[in-house]
């Protein structure tokens, strides 16, 4: 086994799996632009040399990921700084959507907002059975960021995305599997550690034994047709990107923001 450490992100090769850890438990995992960084790194480099299967998951219980880091997006203010922000992110997201290999979610916790996208940038989504998802940037005057309103338009076709976007509700394990926006529910919940212990990586290896079953060749052939599958929402990623300029600096993505923060703070 292998394993670097970078930024809050640990990533361990274990034989035919590369796992790829959000370590900032505390935090609730919330993403810094740093570690986003680091997390596409981690799938760039590790696509010279692929596994049969990579699983991106977070440290603890509570949280996959909670969205953006509140203290940093709380200094992108100009639309400029927006734009490079989400550039950033969908830089990082779109080397897991192009990585050559499956790319397993393995949602211990929470994924809301901007840490929902990045579970919708993977090719499959297992949950814990606590874990909730939500696409809840509506709440806060926002648009998605990263790539996510156009994963979530292919998944679930415009209707219900729509309507999902426009709710921005966080949803329970079995509410987000009746939707189509995680694929199974595991048996139990991780230990509430800021490690990945043992016990939720055999859950999460069980669920995924049939497709580990196969010649890594086989895999990487359906990667490559899901892949094939993203190559046209260029068109769509540029339109998320203009339209969370405009929604990241109007007025009521700030009045929405400040109480968000008030809100973290108390914590």
């Amino acid at each position: 086994m292998t394993q670097t450490t970078d930024n809050n992100i640990v990533v361990e090769r274990e034989a035919e799996v590369l796992w790829v850890q959000i370590q900032r438990a505390k935090q609730h995992n919330a993403l810094s632009l740093s570690m986003l960084d680091a997390i596409g790194a981690a799938f760039r480099d590790a696509s010279a040399n692929p596994p049969k299967l990579a699983i991106l998951t977070g440290a603890g219980a509570a949280s996959f990921a909670a969205g953006g880091d509140l203290k940093e997006l709380d200094q992108v203010r100009t639309e400029a700084q927006a734009l490079a922000m989400s550039q950033r992110g969908m830089a990082a997201l779109n080397a897991i959507r192009e990585f050559p290999a499956p790319v397993v979610a393995a949602l211990n916790g929470a994924a809301r907002g901007g840490g929902a996208e990045l579970a919708l940038a993977c090719d499959l989504r297992l949950a814990a059975p606590s874990a909730r998802f939500g696409l809840i940037q509506g709440r806060l005057g926002l648009s998605t960021a990263w790539g996510g309103g156009t994963d979530l338009m292919a998944l679930m076709g415009p209707s219900k995305a729509l309507l999902t976007l426009g709710q921005a509700a966080l949803l329970d394990a079995p509410q987000a599997l009746a939707a189509g926006l995680i694929d199974q529910v595991l048996a139990q919940d991780p230990e509430p550690t800021s490690g990945v212990e043992r016990g939720w990586r055999v859950d999460v290896l069980e669920a995924l034994a049939p497709l580990l079953a196969r010649p890594a060749q086989v895999l990487w052939a359906h990667k490559a047709l899901a892949r094939a599958s993203r190559r046209q929402p260029e068109a769509q990623q540029q339109v998320e990107t203009d339209h969370l300029v405009t929604t990241w600096t109007h007025a009521d993505h700030w009045r929405a923001a400040a109480g968000a923060f008030d809100k973290s703070n108390a914590h």
